[in-house]
């Protein structure tokens, strides 16, 4: 089956009975002294892990026009993240080399060096510039425990020093910075606008090779999915493509056929002896991207972000309904103060469908203390509303 272990240590929800995904490291490289052949050997070892896959160069084009007009795209040029048009059609197919030629600017390889129990060692991924004075976003777990962190831009030989501004774990999401400016910062996707079906390409350093970046082809399979990774927590909204994604890839974009930034790629689904996960990858969207992105910013600023806590433990419905079982309700807390019971079973958060109990855990980790929350409850086949107001997670 898929690997599945119990960890949802986060937002003030203690599982009783939940499940995860298993998230290998990103790409490592070889340690002082093997280059290369090391590297590529560990890569093609470990490239069938359920993944947080360090994921990178997310091609994008304007397809039609690209074709009809060789002069580039504009590009906007604020501080803020781009953002592109709402939309009502249909995307047209993409054209993957123009995609792929469009977004490269944007796109950047990620080194670092990392110190571990058992000495120094580093991992490779991919980023994305999100502003023209050089903002990069990347996956958490890229940069995680790093003393030094490198970026390469595309055409570029030597690497640049890059400056952690913020992370936030619990998203998978870090912000860094290289001195200079003048960037391309890539332009995202308005996040209404994604759809199933959309055909998205993913770019990135997949197992380190040398050359280029690689660059795969998909669609987007599923929209609102949530995972529970062995050591990174539940992660919420994401976007299910079948666009192939490896190691290497992490912290890179996935793209649709306008050269937009739908999300992040992050994990990969893999199957063992019992059951088979074929072309299942996932990207954090651009949806939670974006306010953890501005939430990254206050952090680098001195403005710290703390998690709500709800006060309960969880489990996962085993009968085939849809939502978190409520296993347990601690006294005193916010969970006690808004009427929730024990076996009640959460089917929705300020109007958001809860799946199971990762599901449950990524909602109350995105609020903050003080937050007002409405919480639907299946209390023996009665549908309730409850209201609870969120506190700071107690001291222990």
């Amino acid at each position: 089956m898929i690997e599945l272990t119990p960890n949802l240590p986060v937002v003030g929800v203690s599982p009783m009975q939940s499940t995860s995904l298993t998230s290998p490291p990103p790409f490592p490289s070889a340690p002082p002294g093997q280059p290369g052949k090391w590297a590529r050997r560990v890569a093609f070892s470990t490239a069938v892990a359920i993944a947080m896959v360090g994921a990178g160069f997310a091609g994008a084009a304007i397809y039609q026009r690209l074709d009809r007009d060789p002069s580039p795209p504009q590009r906007a040029s604020n501080i803020a993240l781009d953002l592109g048009p709402e939309r009502d059609s249909d995307l047209p197919r993409i054209n993957v080399a123009a995609v792929a030629e469009f977004v490269a600017p944007s796109v950047v390889t990620i080194s670092a060096d990392i110190e571990g129990p058992l000495g120094t060692g580093g991992s490779i991924g991919t980023g994305v510039i999100v502003t023209p004075d050089g903002e990069i976003v990347t996956n958490a777990h890229v940069v995680a425990d790093a003393t030094a962190i490198r970026v390469r831009l595309a055409g570029e030989t030597e690497p640049r020093s890059a400056t952690l501004l913020a992370v936030d774990a619990g998203n998978d999401l870090a912000l860094l910075r290289i001195s200079g400016s003048g960037y391309v910062p890539a332009t995202f996707a308005e996040p209404e606008s994604v759809r199933i079906g959309d055909e998205v390409v993913a770019i990135g350093f997949a197992l380190d090779l040398d050359g280029a970046p690689s660059v795969t082809l998909g669609i987007v399979s599923a929209l609102e999915r949530t995972i529970q990774t062995e050591n990174r927590g539940a992660l919420d909204g994401l976007i299910q493509t079948d666009a192939a994604i490896s190691s290497g890839n992490s912290g890179g974009p996935l793209v649709n056929a306008l050269g937009e930034v739908v999300g992040i790629n992050t994990a990969v689904a893999r199957g063992d002896s019992t059951t088979a996960a074929s072309n299942i990858g996932f990207a954090i969207s651009g949806a939670e991207a974006i306010p953890v992105i501005e939430s990254l910013r206050r952090q680098a600023d001195g403005i710290s972000r703390q998690e709500g806590f709800l006060g309960v433990g969880l489990g996962d419905r085993t009968d085939g309904g849809q939502g978190a079982v409520i296993r347990e309700v601690e006294d005193g807390t916010p969970a006690a103060a808004g009427g929730i019971e024990a076996r009640d079973i959460v089917i929705a958060v300020d109007d958001k469908p809860i799946d199971g109990a990762a599901g449950l855990v990524a909602a109350i980790r995105d609020h903050e203390p003080g937050d007002e929350v409405k919480i639907v409850v299946n209390r023996q086949g009665e549908q309730l509303t409850l209201t609870v107001v969120l506190t700071n997670r107690p001291e222990t």
